[in-house]
């Protein structure tokens, strides 16, 4: 093999190894799935729009959420602020009224979080994260009028 082979070879092997470690790189930073489909349908539709048609004075909303609609835009009011999150480029946030109704179903039904993943169309993780958070908010909220000795731990 002559000294021209050997640098025509090592050349090549140095390319394709370079080729392979980029397209690695690539597929790392690149998403193949950003969210399922039965998510993307919030998008579509009115994201809400089961909460919305209870709260229209529909007789279900007290029944689906185990509290009046006065006291849930009052309870929104005071938290609303407080668990809404900052819209991104990224994706669309849950808004205040959904989030406050996600625990509330779960603590009024015992839901599983699978459950409340399918009548909310929003994922099982999120809901993972948004439960505690708005219970902890509802707590600190209402302290001054209600007296809670139990210390949340998740």
């Amino acid at each position: 093999m002559s000294d021209e082979d050997i640098i025509i070879t090592s050349a090549a092997f140095v390319f394709t190894s370079l080729v392979s470690r980029l397209k690695k790189n690539k597929s790392i930073q690149r998403r193949r799935w950003w969210q399922r489909t039965i998510f993307e349908s919030r998008r579509r539709y009115n994201r809400n729009d089961l909460l919305n048609d209870l709260r229209l004075e529909h007789p279900g909303f007290k029944n689906f959420i185990r509290m009046s609609k006065r006291d849930f835009e009052s309870l929104l009011e005071v938290i609303g602020p407080k668990i809404g999150k900052d819209i991104t480029h990224l994706r669309e946030t849950i808004p205040p009224n959904v989030r406050l109704a996600v625990p509330l179903r779960f603590l009024a039904t015992g839901d599983s979080y699978t459950s409340l993943m399918y009548l909310f169309k929003i994922s099982k993780q999120l809901i993972f994260n948004i439960v505690p958070e708005v219970c902890e908010t509802i707590v600190d909220a209402l302290k001054l009028y209600v007296q809670v000795n139990i210390k949340l731990e998740y």
